[in-house]
């Protein structure tokens, strides 16, 4: 590992004028540190917000609200995130090791850097790492790259879990900077590679995330996350889908659907969610919308299956969905 100034910040004002000079925001330190240790990232100044004020966990105008500093097991163990939001404690559990969870903060999580193995391999060319430098995943081993959102110059899809499920509830985070607060849906946070994809994010220089709010609607409580993965202990999504279900009678009234694993960014299945609402929930009408999901998509060589695996991910998220009482 390069040698690296550290500072601790005091306030949340310290660290955004730290973080506006060019500092590294760090907290749990959980991707960070090992892209460090491999020099694939190369900081020379980080600045720890971990004394922050931003561990809250609470509910406010009906709506659950997490400090970005919270970390994912006390998160994924607090009693109204389990209450209101189950889906999120399930997306947690599902998206890392324990020792991970006891770590990692719920902000680091969303801004945790991609997986494709090209990014961590520096003999390797990736547009991500080293912009203008190249794609080896292109034709390289893409069997966990991405079906949707990609460029000719970057195909690694998003790695994060929870994402998936805070994109499908329409989730907004407050972020503050030089410039002073403002919110916006975490959704528009994730960035489509295009021709620059070691841009992966639309916070501007120096601003901070400071929490995540997650609406309560109708669908909070008939919400499920299941997640595709090669091993059960431990380990990134082939495919992953986030449903959420208001169901009156056998009617569905309102549907969220997002995908993970497919696509550079937590993937909103809109189309799908159009075609649910007013029909009887039921396998017939699951596995129908669920064939919408796959327009548009770009396969690569090796990853084919995706296009098979994902509706039928669907199709089973939706079922358990519609079986949560």
């Amino acid at each position: 590992m390069l040698p690296f100034a550290l500072q601790k910040a005091g306030s949340v004002e310290e660290a955004v004028t730290a973080g506006a000079a060019g500092w590294r925001y760090i907290a749990g330190g959980t991707t960070l540190v090992d892209l460090m240790r491999e020099e694939v990232e190369r900081p020379d100044r980080l600045i720890d917000i971990n004394a922050l004020p931003m561990n809250d966990i609470r509910v406010e105008g009906g709506d659950l609200v997490i400090g970005a500093l919270a970390r994912m097991a006390d998160v994924a163990a607090h009693p109204e995130v389990r209450r209101l939001q189950p889906i999120i404690a399930e997306s947690l559990i599902e998206g890392a090791s324990p020792q991970l969870r006891n770590m990692a903060s719920m902000g680091g999580n969303l801004l945790q850097r991609v997986r494709c193995p090209y990014f961590r391999m520096l003999d390797a060319a990736c547009n991500k790492r080293t912009p203008g430098s190249g794609c080896s995943a292109l034709d390289g081993l893409n069997a966990g790259h991405a079906i949707f959102g990609t460029s000719e110059y970057c195909v690694a899809t998003h790695p994060s879990d929870v994402a998936v499920a805070l994109v499908a509830l329409d989730a907004t985070m407050r972020v503050r900077g030089p410039e002073g607060e403002r919110s916006f849906p975490i959704e528009q946070l994730f960035r489509l590679p295009g021709d620059t994809p070691h841009l992966e994010h639309t916070l501007r220089p120096g601003e901070l995330i400071l929490e995540l709010r997650i609406p309560n609607g109708a669908y909070s409580r008939r919400a499920r996350y299941l997640k595709v993965r090669d091993r059960a202990s431990y380990e990134f999504a082939l495919v992953s889908v986030a449903a959420a279900l208001s169901i009156e009678g056998d009617v569905i009234r309102e549907a969220r659907l997002a995908a993970g694993g497919v696509a550079t960014r937590p993937w909103r299945l809109r189309d799908c969610e159009a075609a649910l609402i007013g029909r009887q929930a039921t396998r017939q009408t699951f596995e129908e919308t669920a064939r919408l999901a796959t327009q548009g998509a770009r396969p690569l060589q090796h990853n084919h299956y995706k296009v098979e695996l994902l509706p039928r991910t669907i199709v089973r998220a939706l079922e358990m969905a519609g079986e949560v009482a």
